[in-house]
């Protein structure tokens, strides 16, 4: 657990990190990085209503978890960025980006969480260590997807806005 102390954050510094590498900015490095407290909700909650306890195996969960959810952040909002970039309003580029990438996002969420099915319903010898896993991610899945979809695209457009704010005032 002492050392899960230590790799779990410095797995978050490293998450942001390649974020950041990736969009160039710490403004849409923070965007995705948003995705890591809407997972941590559902795998705490998906514990706590499961009666399963923090251990080894449901923290290597979380940081699975946290894989997963940052993959879906970046594909939603690399493709907004995308359609900013090419002029699109910023209405309609969260919206197009949003329907484009739909069905992405939620196939990744579903096809893990149905694999995951068999690893929470397991009952036998290795189940203590497969079932925390599974709850974890299954339940991180479910709040981080659903999150992603409905709160990163306005958080987008509040993001975009502020900058686009700060632009107009400074000339």
């Amino acid at each position: 657990m002492r050392r899960l102390a230590l790799i779990l954050p410095l797995t978050a510094g490293l998450i942001f990190f390649l974020l950041f590498v990736t969009f160039g900015t710490a403004r849409l490095a923070a965007l995705v990085f948003l995705n890591l407290p809407f997972a941590l909700i559902g795998g705490v909650a998906s514990l706590y209503l499961s009666g399963l306890y923090l251990s080894v195996p449901a923290s290597v969960g979380f940081i699975a978890l946290f894989g997963i959810a940052v993959l879906n952040g970046v594909v939603l909002v690399s493709t907004i960025s995308q359609c900013r970039q090419e002029g699109t309003a910023l209405d309609e580029a969260i919206a197009g980006g949003c329907a484009r990438r739909l069905r992405p996002v939620l196939m990744t969420a579903s096809i893990t969480i149905f694999s995951l099915l068999p690893l929470l319903a397991a009952q036998g010898p290795g189940s203590e260590i497969q079932r925390p896993l599974a709850v974890v991610v299954v339940g991180g899945l479910l709040t981080s997807t659903l999150l992603t979809l409905l709160v990163l695209p306005a958080l987008y457009g509040w993001f975009e806005g502020r900058r686009g704010r700060g632009r107009v005032s400074s000339s």
